[in-house]
């Protein structure tokens, strides 16, 4: 305290510096959140999943100055007549080799092999149990699209199956058989079909497409998987009456596994601005012994939650 605080005037009653106004209305409330963010994916999407350590990243350093909203994007409705001719996908065999490039390439782990063993024949499936859970628990519903990434791309399970699908809801505390039973019913592909009417109206042709759109209705649309500096840039153009964009600290190693039960390497490295090689080391440090393990899986490091 210095000696100006120290003095304590008898006519104001302050003890410090006085105030031009007697009284000066304040607000302690978070600015309000001028900008929509809508993220337009796919379960079965491989570069969506390459892009999760980055939209963590952006997410938990700019999230409070955007409402997120993560919008179906109907990637395969069926294999009858569906083709991705610049990919070099013909049939379900040709997407493993292509997903596991992109595994190789963003290093999230990806296998690629249920192509081949057993193919999944749709995206709606999951798509239409994401919005059914959406509609009932909507802070559920980015949970079990996470986990339904994990299950496909890491863990090769069949994500258009029902039995595969229950389990996973299971997981996150929904009653599996209920939520599958009614993503069947016409409602909820009533519920998808919004989804894709949206998209139609942002023009969204590929995935992963993040649209960020102000109050004035103009935005910026990035399409594909870009760096955490360009989400910023896209941000700070539509947040263009906010004169110094400000990032928040990221959260503790605990607190981030504790919401996503399961971190690759990647992610890690990304949130922490770590090198590959000081992640098991940083795990070690971070979190309390006996509450986590890591493990290895196609040549990645990853925890999980005991």
């Amino acid at each position: 305290m210095t000696k100006n605080n120290m003095m304590c005037d008898v006519e104001t009653g302050i003890c410090g510096v006085a105030e031009e106004n007697e009284m000066e209305v304040i607000d302690f409330n978070q600015p309000s959140k001028k900008v929509t963010l809508y993220y337009v994916t796919d379960p079965i999407c491989s570069h969506c999943w390459a892009l999760e350590p980055v939209l963590n990243q952006f997410i938990a350093q700019y999230g409070h100055y955007f409402n997120f909203r993560t919008i179906m994007g109907g990637l395969l409705p069926s294999w009858d007549g569906f083709a991705d001719v610049a990919n070099g996908i013909n049939g379900p065999a040709d997407v493993a080799q292509h997903w596991r490039e992109v595994g190789e390439h963003s290093r999230m782990p990806i296998d690629g092999s249920v192509w081949i063993h057993n193919p999944i024949h749709s995206s709606f499936p999951p798509s239409k149990v994401y919005k059914v859970i959406q509609k009932k628990e909507s802070k559920l519903a980015n949970l079990f699209l996470r986990k339904a990434r994990e299950a496909v791309f890491v863990f090769n399970q069949n994500i258009s199956e029902d039995q595969v699908l229950i389990n996973i809801v299971n997981q996150i505390g929904l009653d599996g058989e209920l939520i599958v039973k009614e993503a069947a019913l016409p409602s909820s592909r009533q519920l998808l079909d919004q989804d894709f009417e949206l998209n139609e109206s942002l023009g969204v042709r590929g995935f992963p497409t993040i649209i960020m759109v102000n109050e004035e209705n103009k935005g910026v649309k990035m399409v594909g998987v870009r760096s955490l500096e360009n989400y910023v840039t896209g941000l700070k153009q539509v947040l263009s009456d906010v004169e110094k964009t400000e990032e928040k600290p990221v959260s503790s190693l605990a607190a981030f596994l504790e919401k996503e039960s399961r971190l690759f390497s990647k992610e890690i490295e990304e949130m922490y601005d770590l090198p590959k090689q000081e992640v098991k080391s940083f795990i070690q440090k971070e979190l309390p012994s006996g509450t986590y393990k890591i493990k290895d899986i196609l040549g990645e490091l990853y925890v999980e939650k005991n």
